[in-house]
């Protein structure tokens, strides 16, 4: 589940930002997040993101699971 994070920044300074993120074909969105993954790498351990990728990997799989069931169901009603 992503979440929104807000900041506060200057229309001048955000204005400026932007004309220039163009410039170099990124857009502040792709920097923030480069920028968000770089201090989650830093700053949480090893061990605790070792543990949010196999939950996350976990509701992936179960969201696939009920989705090919669901595939399948619908598969067997049309015989």
């Amino acid at each position: 589940m992503k979440k929104n994070v807000s900041i506060a920044v200057s229309g001048e300074k955000l204005s400026a930002l932007e004309m220039y993120l163009v410039q170099k074909n990124t857009t502040l969105a792709a920097e923030l997040e480069k920028f968000t993954e770089q201090l989650y790498m830093k700053h949480v351990p090893q061990n605790v993101r070792d543990y949010i990728d196999l939950m996350s990997s976990q509701k992936s799989d179960r969201k696939e699971n009920r989705r090919t069931k669901s595939e399948t169901a619908v598969f067997d009603s049309d015989v």
